[in-house]
């Protein structure tokens, strides 16, 4: 047999082990995962951003794990099981690359093929599906921004050249600047959310996952403030004893470290 498929066949094993003999698998149900589930996306998340390969490994497994546990107390359900949920996504797969299973061209295009992929979501379930349909509302805002965006270029609503966003960025600017000046701090949020996703509509038009590029710049900031925190415990003062000029000295030298 197959040496992937042996090790499937070993954790589907082990999961019905686990489900009929461990308190705490027992005890589980769709919801109470739900939270876990989240969790390990996240982790899985930072290993890729680490470029951590075996941490990568790891977490793959762990929310491979989860699925097979969703799969699984759904079948003692009687709603489905671990295989209609792989025949479901070889479905899907195969009717939404039709340029790859049928006679579709898309000239070698990754754009066309997205595009394509959108369209024919939106012919599943007698066409009467929305565009914006299916964006998870308690997906993070950013990243939510992100994939409305992608959603409706998918239909070709978008920028005709990515070159006329900055010009929609400082329009932005501008109208914040001007709510700030009157400080109406509704309508100063409401300006700050619309700079925000003209900045997202920027990075995707770039080709820049926003969220990744943000959090690189999360973690660059929380290197460089550790360091300024560390060299200040060593010289045996307290951060709220030194002045700001004093802590970019040590600023400016975590950024040269780099």
């Amino acid at each position: 047999m197959d040496k992937r498929l042996e090790a499937f066949k070993e954790l589907l094993d082990i999961m019905d082990e686990l489900r009929e003999k461990c308190p705490w698998d027992k005890k589980q149900t769709l919801e109470s995962l739900r939270k876990l589930t989240i969790e390990e996306t996240y982790e899985l998340g930072d290993a890729i951003l680490k470029s951590d390969l075996q941490e990568i490994k790891k977490e793959l497994g762990d929310l491979m794990l989860h699925i097979v546990f969703y799969a699984k107390i759904s079948a003692e359900k009687e709603a489905f099981d671990i295989a209609d949920v792989l025949e479901s996504i070889n479905k899907k797969l195969i009717y939404r690359h039709p340029h790859i299973f049928g006679d579709v061209d898309v000239d070698g295009s990754a754009e066309k093929v997205a595009e394509n992929w959108e369209a024919l979501k939106l012919k599943e379930k007698g066409g009467n599906k929305r565009v914006l349909e299916g964006v998870p509302a308690a997906m993070p805002a950013l990243v939510k921004a992100n994939r409305i965006q992608e959603k409706v270029r998918g239909v070709g609503f978008d920028w005709e050249y990515k070159e006329q966003v900055w010009d929609k960025v400082k329009e932005e600017v501008d109208e914040l600047s001007h709510e700030i000046d009157k400080a109406d701090n509704d309508k100063m949020e409401a300006e700050f959310g619309d700079l925000l996703f003209a900045v997202v509509n920027a990075a995707r038009l770039y080709g820049i996952d926003p969220e990744a590029a943000l959090e690189r710049t999360n973690l660059k900031f929380i290197k460089r403030f550790n360091y300024l925190e560390s060299q200040t415990m060593l010289k045996g003062k307290s951060l709220h004893d030194m002045s700001l000029e004093e802590m970019d000295k040590f600023w400016d030298e975590a950024k040269k470290q780099e």
